[in-house]
């Protein structure tokens, strides 16, 4: 069976029944949806973009783009938690400073994405003139900073790495902060053992010297 938008809705096998009325979302259709996304904001930013124009470009209907998120905020904000680092992702290294080299390599690949280059920048313009849109996207953004930052300063912490308190905002700061700066802001390209010398300066920092 088919929707309006094409998409099919086969009902899955009787021993996985779904509840009455839930639609069998097809993963091809839900990537050409996010593939038309990224196309949009990079090439019209966001005050542009529009379900009907991602819809078309995806070649579904906009019921399938509405199944998935209920507006253009929800499709980005969702985007920009797929490049997040993941924290279930990162292992544990054994060191303060093996995490955080770790982080720094997830961050600097992360960085490059178009979505650091020239989409957040455009929604943090947007941002500026929309309130919601700030509000929202800091959440999401420092939600998954202090995940990092706590998951790091726990394993430091037991292993008894750390001399004091360490605030896990601050952590994160002090470590992509600087690599932000270098790949996001000044486009400088990183020289050869740039991640692993900022990885022992800021592990140094971090153990020598309580956070504000």
């Amino acid at each position: 069976m088919r929707s309006a938008s094409g998409e099919s809705e086969e009902s899955p096998p009787r021993a996985k029944r779904t509840p009455a009325g839930a639609a069998v979302l097809r993963t091809d259709v839900t990537e050409a949806i996010r593939a038309a996304v990224f196309a949009e904001l990079a090439e019209g930013g966001y005050g542009r973009m529009s379900i009907e124009r991602v819809a078309r470009r995806a070649g579904v209907g906009k019921t399938a783009v509405y199944r998935r998120w209920g507006s253009k905020l929800e499709m980005v904000i969702d985007m920009v938690s797929a490049v997040a680092v993941d924290v279930t992702e990162l292992p544990d290294t054994g060191s303060l400073r093996g995490d955080i080299e770790t982080v720094l390599m997830i961050a600097a690949h992360a960085l490059r994405h178009p979505l650091a280059t020239h989409i957040v920048p455009d929604l943090l313009a947007e941002a500026a003139r929309n309130p919601a849109i700030g509000a929202i996207l800091y959440e999401t953004l420092s939600d998954n900073q202090r995940g990092i930052g706590t998951l790091l300063v726990d394993r430091a912490e037991q292993r008894g790495e750390l001399t004091a308190p360490v605030d896990p905002d601050f952590l994160v700061d002090l470590v992509v902060g600087p690599l932000y700066w270098r790949l996001a802001v000044a486009r400088a390209p990183l020289s050869a053992g740039y991640l692993a010398h900022l990885a022992t300066a800021a592990t140094t920092a971090l153990t020598a010297t309580p956070a504000p």
